[in-house]
């Protein structure tokens, strides 16, 4: 039978005479095998192709299609026009896409830091020209505020940290109640002078073999003693706070204390709770119980009443009045505490109850206020999107100038730091607050207290979160965290760039710490004021307290 293969060409002559020759040795040895090789049929030789015979498939087209056919009527004209239309639109927008990208990455492609630099801008609209790279990258941890993925999540730790405020608050309570509350003496008054007369008209002859109605009972010469007289009822007519300790000492700043105003004698007292792991606690006397008065400000001197309780109040003690006070919390002459929270249902009814006529003091105050306020709303514009590096470098240039390191700067010093930093302040603006804040007359103000009342501060519900976050960074409770544990428990996952796959983890994350590093004194670890300062002129730009708490609930986890 013969094979004809077509399209294949024939083998050359010279590797047919190769194939020959490499038998030649088999015929020395003959096998079957070599002999069914050696006796193969030979197969026929394939033609070569030709390929200027073949024809063009158009032409063979054209000759197929008839020529009789009828035109196409208008709707398959305008048919085919439509889709003519689209397929040039989609090809046109598909070219600028490409030439968009090309662009971008030939842009990016220097260095991870110049993505950074260049992503950082998006989102934010128009963006002034007097910011720099590291307010740009600032501005990227505002944008944590826009994740979706964290409502879920709010609403769960949220009833989580209520459980836990609860228990803290019923914890110091009840040991409040131990400590002070009067416990009244068991044993029958009576009883004593009878067991007298008893043992003076009859003795035993021995007390082993007496019976035991004769015995000696002691139990009722057991007596409490105590120094208190108050009652339960003395003791429940009181209003509950929270307080902070206002110091740049990490340690001393996270203290977590709780008061107790007593309504019955105007004294107060002042608890601190420590939790140990998960389910050791301890509550243990911060101020004692006692009636005490203001140290500074307008009040000086006066007694502290109920209307000197509210969220944002500050409360003075003289450290010295108090020798069981930590150490690092001696150093200072003044201990000022902050009211962060407070049992507002129970002071409503109290001063229902009470009324306390308005004095000049209360006029004066909030006049101040006023005027504090009335500079913050100046300055706030100043320092529109560049508050984070304005307010970490004010920080810093304070403590250079602090060479004494007690804190106090004199009006030259400010006047130059608003100079440096660029903070527009009228003189009057000036001289008023000046006059509020140098209450003593020695020429010399706290340049943290400065920094508040001028600049203004973020309220106690944002703050608590700043100090939750530091708290669980610093978990060795020393101050301060190496930078290297910053860069272990930060977490950029969820951010709104990494996401939409415009930035990866790794370049959010070193946007952040190259911004915190900047307002470090130290390269390799940051302490608990320089990261209130971080967070402090990041509040600034945004308006909404549950979209500042989600920017530092969604890195930290908190």
């Amino acid at each position: 039978m013969d094979l004809e293969v077509k399209g294949v060409a024939p083998s050359p002559k010279s590797q047919t005479q190769s194939f020959s020759e490499r038998k030649k040795p088999l015929q020395h040895g003959w096998t079957s095998k070599s002999w069914a090789i050696q006796n193969a049929p030979c197969f026929p030789v394939v033609p070569r192709l030709d390929l200027g015979s073949l024809v063009d498939s158009d032409e063979e087209e054209q000759d197929v299609i008839s020529e009789d056919l009828s035109a196409p009527t208008g709707k398959y004209k305008l048919k085919y026009q439509q889709y003519k239309t689209e397929m040039e639109e989609g090809h046109e927008q598909y070219s600028q896409r490409n030439v968009e990208k090309t662009k971008s990455n030939i842009t990016h492609q220097p260095s991870p830091r110049n993505k950074v630099d260049d992503k950082c801008t998006q989102g934010e609209g128009a963006v002034p020209d007097d910011l720099t790279t590291l307010d740009r990258k600032a501005l990227l941890q505002q944008q944590y505020a826009d994740n979706p993925y964290c409502a879920q999540q709010r609403t769960r730790k949220s009833d989580a940290e209520i459980v836990a405020a609860e228990k803290k608050k019923q914890t110091v309570e009840e040991q409040v109640m131990v400590d002070h509350l009067s416990r009244p003496v068991i044993s029958d008054p009576e009883q004593n002078l009878s067991t007298e007369k008893q043992e003076s008209t009859f003795i035993l002859p021995d007390s082993n073999i007496a019976p035991l109605r004769f015995r000696k009972r002691t139990l009722h010469e057991t007596k409490i003693r105590t120094q208190s007289t108050l009652t339960e009822n003395m003791l429940s007519h009181k209003v509950q706070f929270e307080a902070r300790i206002i110091s740049r000492n990490g340690h001393d700043a996270c203290r977590e204390l709780v008061g107790f105003f007593f309504i019955h004698d105007q004294s107060l007292t002042i608890y601190e709770y420590r939790q140990f792991g998960k389910n050791r606690t301890n509550v243990l006397p911060f101020i004692q119980k006692n009636t005490y008065s203001h140290w500074c400000g307008r009040r000086k001197g006066k007694q502290y009443q109920l209307g000197d309780f509210y969220i944002g109040a500050n409360l003075t003690f003289l450290s010295s009045d108090h020798p069981r006070l930590p150490e690092s919390i001696k150093e200072s002459t003044l201990l000022i505490l902050r009211i962060t929270d407070i049992d507002q249902i129970a002071l409503d009814s109290f001063r229902t109850d009470s009324v306390e006529h308005e004095d000049d003091v209360t006029i004066q105050e909030a006049n101040d206020r006023l005027v504090f306020k009335a500079i913050q709303d100046k300055l706030k514009k100043q320092l529109h999107k560049k508050s984070v590096r304005i307010l970490t470098g004010l920080g810093k240039y304070f403590q250079q100038l602090d060479k004494e390191g007690n804190g106090l700067l004199d009006k030259a010093d400010f006047k130059q730091a608003l100079k440096v930093f660029h903070l527009q302040v009228s003189e009057k603006d000036f001289e008023s607050s000046w006059l509020i804040l140098n209450d003593n007359g020695n020429g010399k103000v706290d340049y943290r207290e400065f920094k508040r009342a001028v600049i203004g501060e973020m309220n106690e519900y944002r703050k608590s979160f700043v100090r939750k976050a530091f708290m669980k960074l610093d978990f060795n409770k020393i101050g301060s965290v190496p930078i290297i544990d910053i860069r272990k428990c930060y977490c950029a996952k969820r951010h709104p760039q990494v996401i939409s796959g415009h930035s990866t983890e790794e370049e959010i994350k070193l946007s952040f710490l190259e911004t915190l590093k900047d307002a470090c004194s130290k390269s390799d670890e940051v302490s608990y004021g320089e990261f209130e300062d971080y967070y402090e002129g990041l509040s600034i730009g945004v308006v909404d307290d549950e979209h500042f708490v989600t920017i530092l609930r969604t890195p930290w986890g908190i």
